[in-house]
């Protein structure tokens, strides 16, 4: 295989015999022994094939083939049951295909289906001893990583306790913590991101994203969102075949087409007299239908969890943030916040040398890292920089209308810098300064909701 390629996979297929009852597998066992051994050829041909009716056979992967670059990021989704992990574990060498060829070209690290490879009356620590020499490392090479490993996990004194004990989240932790620190050439994910918390989520992704840069990754998931942010190539696979290779964008609109247009939709009654949504001519700054929505179960309820002032953190420390706050309009500190109404952040810092030019911002992540909205004070200031002495506290505002977000977590990312929107120094930055945790959500589309000002909808004679 050239030496530009990770992987090379040509025309591979598997297939599984599927048995009605448990005695059909030693029936298919004695008659293929029967037919090796038979010296008649009509006999033995009659042989193979009552051998081959004890069982169904169920092609799981049907003629598959691609190559992975070195250096690339690729992608794979499909609906359940569409032979992502069945070709995943190929790849791995944890499962041999029926026909074709895999070709390797490093050495793989892989995340596959939760606590594979862990032995579960082990501790943590010593799961990452059994997993590290697996994954290739040898004891010293773990000896010299582990600090750092368990670090990265992040689970505390659980490291100490068998992983039984552990939830999915700390299972997920401790695994990829091992994955990242064995000096893998090629990285598979399945899926595994989708179970951790907000904070290691986004650990994980900047991990990855510094790992892109030297590294080959192949990544499956359902979340196309997160397909198209990490991945450059994707291939769509369905009941076991190839639909489609090219673009993350074009791979993922034609599989969400697919899925959308296959997806029933209970059908409404027609109606000529709909009431068209109708606002006073001065639009209030905020969601026509809130006040309806703010009564159902659409409501979209942000849980904002405390600023902790330990945080991880980085930037030059001349200036530090003190406290972060989401607001009411009447200067009420927010615990809650409802998406599509009036709230402000507030930001407090104190400046610790004297700073020309400061600017503060804050800017909304989802659970991948990927940038939703934010803002910042420099276009406000830019014809008038203001300067703060060292020992003298600043106070930044933002007043804008909650956008309306999809369930899930979100993280607030605050920061102090000096100097413009394109060139500037930090003083303190703080990536998952807040996280947001939204209950429920009315968005039917897209990674956001905008509240809408006015909608309207009549019906016009012919």
């Amino acid at each position: 295989m050239s030496s530009e390629f990770a992987i090379s996979v040509r025309n591979v297929s598997k297939c599984y015999q599927i048995y009605e009852r448990p005695n059909d597998r030693l029936k298919q066992g004695l008659f293929s022994l029967a037919a090796r051994l038979c010296p008649f050829g009509k006999v033995r041909d009659y042989l193979r094939l009552r051998a081959q009716n004890c069982a169904k056979q169920y092609w799981a992967l049907h003629d598959i083939s691609f190559e992975l670059k070195k250096g690339e990021t690729f992608g794979i989704i499909g609906r359940n049951g569409s032979g992502k992990s069945t070709l995943l574990q190929i790849l791995c060498g944890t499962l041999n295909q029926t026909k074709g060829e895999v070709i390797v070209n490093g050495r793989v690290a892989a995340l596959l289906e939760l606590g594979s490879g862990f032995n579960p009356e082990y501790t943590g620590r010593e799961n990452i001893y059994m997993n590290g020499q697996l994954l290739g490392l040898s004891k010293n090479q773990v000896d010299e990583r582990i600090e750092d490993i368990i670090a990265f996990a992040d689970i505390g004194d659980f490291i100490e306790q068998p992983v039984k004990t552990y939830s999915s989240g700390m299972f997920v932790r401790v695994a990829f913590a091992v994955i990242a620190h064995v000096d893998a050439d090629i990285l598979v994910i399945d899926e595994a991101l989708a179970v951790g918390d907000a904070f290691f989520t986004q650990k994980c992704m900047r991990f990855l994203r510094k790992f892109m840069k030297q590294g080959s990754i192949l990544f499956v998931s359902h979340d196309t969102v997160a397909v198209k942010s990490l991945c450059e190539r994707v291939i769509w696979l369905d009941k076991g075949s190839m639909l489609f290779d090219g673009s993350a964008k074009e791979a993922s609109d034609k599989y969400l087409q697919n899925f959308y247009e296959a997806t029933p939709y209970e059908s409404v009654a027609q109606n000529t007299n709909i009431t068209a949504l109708n606002p006073s001519a001065k639009l209030p700054r905020k969601d026509a239908r809130l006040e309806w929505l703010n009564l159902s179960n659409l409501r979209n309820d942000i849980k904002a969890f405390e600023f902790d002032q330990n945080v991880d953190r980085y930037g030059s420390k001349e200036a530090q943030i003190e406290t972060i706050n989401f607001l009411d309009t009447s200067g009420t500190p927010l615990t809650w916040i409802i998406g599509g109404e009036d709230i402000r952040l507030k930001v407090d810092a104190v400046f610790h040398r004297d700073i020309y030019s400061p600017i503060i911002g804050f800017y909304v992540k989802d659970r991948l890292g990927q940038v939703l909205f934010g803002d910042n004070t420099y276009l406000t200031y830019h014809d008038r920089p203001l300067s703060v002495s060292a020992g003298q506290k600043v106070v930044a505002e933002f007043q804008f209308l909650m956008p309306i977000l999809l369930k899930g977590d979100y993280s607030v990312c605050v920061a102090i810098a000096a100097g413009s929107n394109q060139d500037h120094i930090p003083l303190d930055w703080i990536n998952e300064a807040v996280i947001l945790k939204s209950e429920s959500s009315s968005v039917v589309t897209g990674l956001v909701g905008v509240p809408m000002q006015k909608i309207e909808f009549n019906v016009t004679s012919r």
